[in-house]
């Protein structure tokens, strides 16, 4: 008996119930990335860090551990606006 293998474009893809899910974990993820090598780049400690997101220590440490089930994608685009960051959506359709 063979297995067969199945390719993804992405691990949100192969480990998400729906494709609905996968974009929301794709979109959390890359703000959280994009957010803590922002934070990254800034000078001082973390706490200095977490109050110029308008967040707390202990949350700017979920962020840092990128614990993602801890933010939703609203949050994430207030923290992302916070650290000086510009969200933009881009939207692409797929053939039926």
């Amino acid at each position: 008996m063979t297995e067969q293998q199945q390719r993804f474009a992405s691990v949100w893809d192969a480990i998400e119930d729906t494709p609905a899910e996968a974009e929301n974990m794709k979109l959390r993820s890359s703000l959280m990335r994009a957010i803590t090598e922002q934070a990254a780049a800034w000078p001082g400690i973390d706490t200095e860090k977490a109050r110029r997101l308008g967040i707390t220590g202990p949350r700017f440490s979920n962020l840092k551990l990128g614990k993602i089930n801890a933010f939703s994608l609203d949050a994430l685009v207030a923290i992302a606006v916070a650290a000086g960051l510009s969200v933009e959506l881009s939207i692409t359709g797929h053939a039926a």
